[in-house]
């Protein structure tokens, strides 16, 4: 669909109220790793797309827009630094200048195709966080009419749980009807955080993370790197479908979630390899079982602290193990980040060097299954689900230099066909031959969880997973209840990278 032309028209806004007041804590935990990449980088921009429903003329939409706007206060928020620290300006009134596309009838891509494109080129500059609202916005018309709406939001206006509701509400603007007040916004979430039922929360929060990190390994990856590639992080997709399908049969048979098989046979994975039996991750957490917060449109996504001693049984007996934790470390994901921080920067202190929480598990879906995985007969049947291995397919999904506190993190995508798992790992640590057999291992334990329930013993062969191997003067010693450390190599030891096969 080729291009015919661009302008734009200015969308003026007033909102019920505007006002200041502290960031969130989920607005605080994105706000420093927006910072820590640097002023010039749109790392953690947001392109989204909508379409629009009906013959709908350009001043319906424009209007649907501007109640977006005016509904939900962080779509109209700077944040300035004030005496205390960074602050929220939510602006009462003000003007949003929209884009607006005409593109030809009869294109091959069609109208979202061609809003999926302009959103990336919307995400793909940087926000003046002070002088800027969060969001850019663009209307794709199609023979003079709207079509679909392109979005490039900040990450410090939304998560993917606020875009959930967003596009809830959009359907009803575009038809002239809006919902209820939403009540909760990031403003009212500053305040019980820090002066409501919140505190006492945010309390508990803590407590448990620290206790938790008290017996932790210092770090998962305690082995010499490698040199890496250059970029020296990468991002891996598979997409399986026999993965999808084997994760919801095993959830249904165990009793637990999809989410918290693919968390524990993730931490399972990282145990064969580096050789921990106590394995710890950070999960990020939607924190949206709050009624409040599950109606908040803003950032709320924070990490939560899932630590599994992995049982001398099988991958069932682990992953209803696995399923308890992972509920307690959501249960203990609402605190202020940078206390926490302070805390954590203090245990290493206590226990002899800083405590390396560089593994990660992060659930995009929104829904927590796929409603669109194809049909198994018979169901359930392991054979008819080893035979869906033969759609796995692997793709790159992007390399950067560097990125924040990371050396393993599995991401499902939002695919509703097919599990999309991603891993982003540090190729110091765990070169790309690793990366895929960490992948096609995770696929190939579920199958065969199916057809039997798989002795942990046995993960490393069927997995094709080659533990690492510590040189000389690398080898990890227990120091009570504090976990498993490493011991620092000699200074004329050798460095090497542990592999995995497969």
């Amino acid at each position: 669909m080729d291009e015919i032309s661009r302008r734009t028209v200015v969308v003026e806004f007033a909102g019920a109220r505007g006002g200041e007041a502290p960031l969130t804590w989920g607005q605080s935990s994105i706000w420093r790793l927006t910072t820590w990449r640097g002023d010039d980088d749109p790392y953690f921009n947001m392109p989204w797309v909508l379409p629009v429903y009906g013959r709908r003329d350009l001043g319906v939409v424009l209007g649907a827009v501007r109640r977006l706007v005016e509904r939900h206060e962080t779509l109209r928020t700077n944040f300035r630094r004030g005496g205390g620290g960074m602050v929220q300006c939510v602006a009462r009134v003000g003007r949003l200048v929209v884009e607006v596309v005409e593109v030809a009838e009869g294109g091959g891509v069609g109208p979202m195709g061609v809003a999926r494109e302009v959103a990336v080129g919307l995400a793909a500059r940087v926000f003046d966080y002070a002088g800027e609202v969060p969001v850019r916005c663009a209307v794709v018309m199609v023979g003079g009419r709207p079509r679909a709406v392109a979005f490039g939001l900040s990450h410090l206006a939304v998560d993917g749980g606020a875009l959930d509701l967003l596009a809830a509400d959009w359907r009803g603007l575009l038809a002239g009807v809006e919902g209820p007040d939403p009540g909760w916004q990031p403003m009212d979430q500053a305040v019980f955080e820090r002066e409501g039922a919140g505190v006492e929360r945010g309390e508990r929060a803590f407590r448990h993370w620290r206790a938790v990190l008290e017996g932790v390994p210092r770090s998962m990856f305690d082995y010499p790197p490698g040199l890496g590639e250059v970029p020296r992080f990468i991002r891996v997709r598979m997409e399986s479908v026999a993965l999808g399908v084997a994760a919801e049969v095993l959830a249904a048979r165990w009793r637990v979630s999809s989410a918290s098989v693919l968390t524990t046979a993730s931490a399972v994975l990282l145990s064969v390899l580096t050789g921990h039996r106590r394995v710890v991750m950070q999960l990020i957490a939607a924190n949206r079982h709050d009624p409040r917060i599950g109606v908040l449109v803003g950032p709320a996504a924070q990490d939560g602290i899932f630590a599994l001693e992995l049982p001398e049984g099988t991958l069932s007996e682990a992953t209803r193990l696995g399923h308890r934790q992972a509920l307690t470390a959501y249960r203990h994901a609402l605190y202020e980040p940078l206390r926490l921080m302070a805390m954590r920067e203090e245990l290493g202190r206590e226990r002899g060097g800083p405590i390396d929480l560089s593994a990660y598990f992060n659930d995009t879906r929104g829904g927590g299954d796929w409603p669109d995985l194809p049909a198994v007969e018979p169901p359930g049947d392991p054979a008819a689900i080893a035979a869906l291995t033969e759609r796995t397919t692997f793709s790159p999904a992007g390399s950067w230099e560097h990125v924040d506190a990371t050396t393993v993190q599995f991401i499902t995508g939002q695919a509703r066909h097919t599990c999309e798992l991603h891993l982003l790992a540090d190729t110091a640590y765990l070169p790309r031959a690793t990366v895929h057999a960490l992948l096609r291992g995770m696929e190939t334990l579920l199958v065969r969880a199916v057809a039997e329930d798989v002795p942990l013993d046995t993960v490393a062969a069927l997995c094709g997973i080659t533990p690492v191997e510590r040189p000389p003067g690398w080898e990890r010693s227990r120091q009570g209840s504090a976990g498993e450390t490493a011991q620092a190599p000699d200074a004329s030891g050798p460095v090497v990278a542990g592999t995995a096969g497969g």
